[in-house]
């Protein structure tokens, strides 16, 4: 018996549920509160930023954990363009005397002031703090501004963390561009995009717990990124059911071979989502998206 594809995913493409938004801000709140009350915090420069699919809103109820960032401005990672670009700028910079590790430390320290040690659980790239009737579970990571250099007085400005155990060694988002970039994409398909997302993920989802393999493997991120860069008239249809399959059929021709996608990137659009040191391939994005097509029973 075939389902009615249709209402489950406009079930799917619906956000979290009232409750478990309040329970998410309820979190968020608690974390700012406790970086405010630490008295070696206090007086750094710090912004406490929400990323991830909960800042996002593509966050299902499945995955409805928060993630939080807490970025330090008093010193910053260089990323530069050539080295006459870096001579000249590292003649005004000097050394931090603030260290990551000595920050991290302190923002430890000032999650478990306010949450208490049971609680608070230090992974290699962030704490994770438990959640509990009042707030939904939340991953805290410790972040230096990073700052890509264009030019001697221009840069964009991400974030950049350094895990504990050195693999991989160096983390970096961009997660303001990420946020103005799913608006945008968000408002030019009519709020359909972050929608076909939530039911791509819900799917994703569904098809870990039946063991397909290829949904286990894909991080709900990069199915994100996937449907970020399907064209945008994938979603000019009246049915959730025919954007989907739109969305599916384009994206998986594109990932055929490398050279249809190598200029892809995530939704920040400054990185590549098929280059470099990313933890997912082409192929592993194509067998997701094929096994997708198949599940739904698509022909």
């Amino acid at each position: 018996m075939s389902r009615d594809w249709e209402s489950i995913f406009s079930r799917w493409a619906q956000g979290p549920s009232q409750t478990e938004q309040e329970r998410a801000e309820n979190a968020e709140r608690q974390i700012r509160q406790a970086i405010q009350n630490s008295s070696k915090l206090q007086s750094r420069n710090i912004k406490v930023i929400t990323q991830g699919s909960y800042r996002n809103r593509v966050n299902v109820r499945k995955d409805s954990d928060v993630d939080i960032g807490v970025i330090c401005y008093d010193a910053f990672f260089p990323e530069y363009p050539d080295d006459n670009v870096k001579a000249e700028l590292n003649k005004s910079f000097s050394d931090g005397t603030y260290s990551y590790l000595t920050f991290k430390n302190e923002l430890e320290e000032a999650l478990v002031a306010r949450f208490g040690r049971a609680s608070v659980s230090r992974g290699s790239k962030s704490f994770d703090i438990k959640e509990n009737t009042y707030r939904v579970e939340s991953d805290v990571a410790a972040f230096f501004e990073h700052r890509r250099y264009m030019s001697t007085t221009r840069y964009l400005s991400g974030v950049e963390m350094r895990p504990d155990d050195g693999k991989p060694f160096i983390v970096r988002n961009w997660p303001e561009q990420h946020y103005s970039n799913g608006v945008s994409k968000n408002d030019a398909t009519s709020r359909r995009y972050k929608r076909v997302v939530r039911i791509l993920k819900t799917l994703s989802n569904e098809m870990a717990e039946n063991g397909i393999k290829s949904a286990k493997d894909a991080p709900s991120f990069l199915i994100e990124c996937l449907v970020f860069n399907a064209s945008n008239s994938c979603f000019n249809y009246s049915t959730y059911n025919q954007m989907v399959r739109a969305v599916l059929a384009e994206t998986f021709n594109n990932t055929i071979n490398d050279e249809k996608c190598s200029e892809w990137g995530e939704v920040s659009e400054l990185k590549y989502l098929f280059r470099g040191s990313q933890p997912w391939t082409r192929q592993e994005a194509h067998q997701f998206l094929s096994d997708a097509w198949d599940y739904i029973g698509y022909e």
